[in-house]
């Protein structure tokens, strides 16, 4: 099979290490790509916004199937033009892609179908989004309804934090994705990740992780597009995942079909486990940054067959076989992200990794033969390991073993699971 990957991130490193270990692979192509994804595959110089060229140079080269990364592309309906031309897409149509693309949308699902979730409504202007805030008081969650790279979501624990985060979203602060603001109820509990793989009728679960969002250590500070995570999140005990299952999966597969917009791709479930159960925070429609990386230092199966089936109509025939060992990832980030860094500070080596360890390029470019830093969040140290502890353990060797002067992460990836096996 030959195969193009679309995206540069931490991500896309971590699926094209795993598709190119891949024996059906006869070639993997990547776009754009990033040092060290060029480790893993060729790159190519493809303007992914371009639809039409991307169309051209499947053509071209015979590519047989293209996995999509980022959200961004699948919104703009990639996977539509793709299927047009008859190649095989992992990801979604525009129209199922926005459960991602739209927060007020992915909440009328929500509502339609009797899926648990925070209670919520839609503003489009400021002053009755602000009296809606005013009577239903903080904590208050605020969130801009489009796509905002992972920024666009506020959990005011004041009044005048959610009145301030209010603006931010009208006076443009997400450009377009503050257009609409969705406000919602502060749903109190433990956040978990769910990933289930849809074909539009079948589903297959993948594994469960945890994401850190707050940028310092013990859940500080602002939130990124996450700092660290681990695999398997045992908040998601059997229970917690057939619940999740069959309460917010199955009927979203169900009421997409139903509404004409069949969903093919990964649901990535992003849950608060409340006291009453599993509730949807929101809906991604890839796999999540960093939690991907986890779950492929996870997965003992070939990807490759798995993806082609969500995108093939045949996720009935396969499965996927997990190692019983917990994975956890640190990310290295640009010291001043989330706010303003220094780009293209040199990053003087990395450590070779060894078996279930790796060091994936999240925001990494080649200057001059020098390997440089140009993203907030540049690094993803992973590791796997018998326990959390022994898994964080081997990520933070490989974390201090990275000669990058303006690096910081967070020391304390996993603390909930590791309190969890303490008590």
């Amino acid at each position: 099979m030959k195969v193009l990957l679309i995206g540069s991130g931490g991500r896309e490193h971590a699926l094209a290490w795993k598709i190119a270990q891949s024996p059906l692979l006869t070639k993997l192509y990547a776009a754009p790509g990033n040092p060290g994804i060029a480790e893993e595959t060729e790159l190519v110089t493809l303007d992914t916004d371009d639809h039409a060229a991307v169309v051209a140079f499947c053509k071209d080269k015979g590519i047989d199937f293209v996995v999509v990364g980022p959200e961004a592309p699948l919104v703009a309906g990639i996977a539509d033009r793709l299927r047009d031309a008859g190649i095989a897409v992992f990801g979604p149509s525009a129209a199922a892609a926005q459960l991602e693309g739209s927060k007020g949308f992915t909440k009328d699902v929500c509502a339609r179908f009797n899926i648990p979730t925070g209670a919520y409504q839609r503003f489009n202007n400021a002053p009755k989004a602000k009296a809606y805030v005013r009577q239903q008081g903080a904590p208050i969650v605020i969130k801009a309804d489009g796509l905002a790279a992972g920024k666009g979501v506020t959990v005011a624990m004041t009044l005048d934090e959610a009145l301030a985060a209010i603006d931010d979203c009208f006076e443009g602060a997400f450009g377009a994705a503050g257009a609409e603001v969705v406000v919602e109820a502060f749903l109190d509990g433990e956040e978990a990740s769910f990933f289930c793989l849809s074909d539009g009728k079948s589903l297959l679960p993948l594994a469960t992780a945890q994401d850190h969002k707050r940028v310092g250590d013990g859940d500080t500070g602002p939130n990124t597009g996450g700092m660290g995570a681990y695999s398997p999140a045992p908040v998601m005990t059997p229970e917690m995942v057939g619940r999740t299952m069959k309460e917010i999966i199955e009927p979203t597969m169900r009421g997409m079909a139903d509404m004409g917009h069949p969903f093919q791709g990964v649901f990535f479930a992003g849950l608060m486990i409340t006291q009453k159960g599993p509730e949807l925070i929101e809906y991604n429609v890839r796999f999540g940054d960093p939690e991907c990386q986890v779950l492929m230092m996870r997965l003992k199966s070939d990807l490759l067959p798995i993806l082609h089936a969500s995108a093939t109509g045949t996720l009935d025939k396969v499965s996927a076989e997990w190692s019983e060992d917990p994975a956890l990832t640190v990310v290295l980030a640009s010291k001043g992200y989330p706010g303003a860094y220094d780009k293209a500070t040199p990053i003087a080596s990395l450590p070779e990794a060894g078996d279930g360890a790796k060091v994936f390029h999240a925001g990494t470019a080649l200057k001059d033969g020098q390997l440089v830093a140009t993203g907030g969040r540049v690094l993803n140290a992973t590791a796997l390991g018998p326990t959390v502890a022994e898994a964080k353990a081997r990520a933070y060797q490989l974390v201090d073993a990275v000669a990058w002067e303006n690096g910081f992460c967070r020391r304390d990836i996993g603390w909930r699971a590791i309190d969890r096996n303490e008590n």
